[in-house]
């Protein structure tokens, strides 16, 4: 008999997630009822914005429970259906569970097809991190050609995009990673114009160098000391899209105070935080557009994936500590028939 492997919320982290709050379990496949669909998870999505999902408190995304299911976006082959839109076979996205198998109501799910690439592009540069990027540069941000964009993680599945939509844009792209082989990967394959590792750089003294003309657009990924530096170099009316404070994701206390302020007095600069969610009725275009950049070779990816459910765990702490170069995604090895 198939059994269904889940993970549950084992505990509330505090700081950074360890093994001991994750819990693999397992329970019956379950059946599929009136316009559901039942899924088998081919590639399942492993997420910074998940950190906050851990802790009680509010955020803009629902707190799991403690025993609760962890979710995250799955890229998966329809089992049973109950819904006219889909049958066996059909390859599917959307919000779906840390699990082998999972039921979804029909109408939230889409179908799959990202042409000659590996269909895991669902959950990277084609799915919610290639819309944050598109619409927090077309929409947050609009550079004007010429204009000097930063972004901060600039290596991971949102920033990548970024930069490279940037540069299509006639900007000059300076992108800020955790290691000399991400900023080589900036440069060499994604035709970024100067990388900084801020792990052994001053930032503040590197971003001098690589952004000599001041930074018109800032893409923060990371917040803390990083996004402090990029501050110090914010020319006049430049604009800041607030997409994720990672650095900060696993403190159990958020500094606060003044910090930069100042200086958007100074620069009369705009900050603007923004959630990928606002602009779904324009998903559809997003994706035609960064099928059309993907297939034309005008935007890369890479991702860093990591094999078997029982991984996931690991995959997810590792988004904390740098290892992973574009998507992080974890390929699920569930048995072939429910």
């Amino acid at each position: 008999m198939v059994t269904n492997r889940q993970f549950v919320l084992a505990r509330r982290p505090e700081g950074k997630p360890t093994d001991d709050d994750f819990e693999l379990v397992e329970a019956d496949v379950p059946d599929p009822g009136p316009r559901a669909v039942l899924v088998r998870t081919r590639y399942l999505s492993v997420d910074p914005y998940m950190r906050g999902r851990m802790r009680a408190g509010e955020s803009y995304a629902d707190p799991w429970a403690v025993g609760d299911v962890l979710q995250g976006a799955v890229v998966g082959e329809v089992v049973e259906s109950n819904h006219p839109d889909f049958a066996a076979g059909d390859t599917v996205t959307g919000n779906l569970q840390w699990a082998d198998y999972a039921v979804a109501d029909g109408d939230d799910l889409v179908s799959v097809d990202t042409g000659d690439v590996s269909d895991s592009a669902a959950l990277g540069v084609l799915g919610m991190p290639g819309c944050t990027a598109y619409f927090g540069v077309t929409d947050v941000l609009d550079p004007d050609p010429g204009d000097t964009v930063v972004v901060s993680a600039a290596a991971g599945a949102v920033g990548s995009v970024v930069g490279q939509l940037a540069k299509l844009n006639g900007c000059r792209v300076v992108g800020i990673a955790g290691s000399d082989g991400k900023v080589a990967h900036l440069e060499d394959d994604l035709g970024f114009d100067a990388g900084i590792n801020y792990a052994d750089a001053d930032v503040a003294d590197a971003l001098a160098e690589a952004a000599p003309n001041g930074v018109d657009g800032y893409f923060d990924n990371v917040g803390g000391p990083i996004t402090d530096a990029v501050f110090d170099h914010l020319n006049v009316r430049a604009s800041v899209a607030v997409c994720g404070q990672i650095a900060l994701y696993n403190d159990e206390g958020v500094p606060t105070g003044p910090r930069k302020l100042h200086t958007l007095v100074e620069k009369r600069a705009s900050v603007e935080g923004f959630l990928v969610g606002d602009y779904a009725p324009w998903f559809a275009e997003a994706t035609e557009r960064l099928v059309g950049w993907v297939q034309s070779g005008d935007v890369a990816f890479r991702e860093t994936v990591v094999d078997g459910l029982e991984n996931a765990p690991d995959a997810f702490v590792g988004l904390f500590e740098g290892e992973n170069v574009g998507k992080q995604v974890v390929r699920v090895e569930a048995e072939s028939d429910a």
